[in-house]
């Protein structure tokens, strides 16, 4: 009577646990070197689609919209007139980006801009640089 080997051996165990751990700390490898790049393009869009809201905000209510820049996101501030101030209305934090601006731009009713701005957004995956002309028009150009 011939006897069937049922189950695998403690070697051939062994080494497909070895096989899978390897498959494992080569995936978190590549989806951690993937987490910068996400980052950067995370950035550039809310910079992008920030300025567009702040654009649209001010056509809609008939109030400036300023946009300014801090090194770890923006914030939207609205004029108050009564106390002759910038308020801040809303705040987006970028984490995992470096945000830099020449200028913090204002959206008026007409859709226009004065204070014209280049926006730079960088990390170690690479760097935009983000234009507003006065017509509002927004620009996005990878320069690194």
């Amino acid at each position: 009577m011939a006897t069937g080997r049922r189950g695998f051996t403690l070697i051939e165990a062994v080494m497909a646990m070895a096989l899978a751990g390897l498959f494992a700390l080569g995936g978190a490898h590549a989806v951690h070197r993937l987490v910068p790049k996400l980052q950067l393009r995370s950035g550039i869009w809310e910079v992008t689609s920030g300025l567009g809201q702040a654009r649209f905000g001010a056509i809609m209510s008939g109030e400036p919209v300023r946009v300014r820049f801090v090194p770890s996101g923006f914030l939207f501030e609205r004029y108050d007139e009564g106390a002759g101030t910038w308020l801040i209305s809303r705040s987006a934090h970028l984490p995992g980006v470096a945000v830099r601006a020449n200028n913090a731009p204002v959206f008026h009713p007409q859709g226009t801009v004065s204070n014209l701005a280049t926006i730079l957004v960088s990390n170690s995956r690479g760097s935009y640089r983000i234009t507003v002309a006065i017509t509002g028009r927004i620009r996005t150009v990878r320069t690194g």
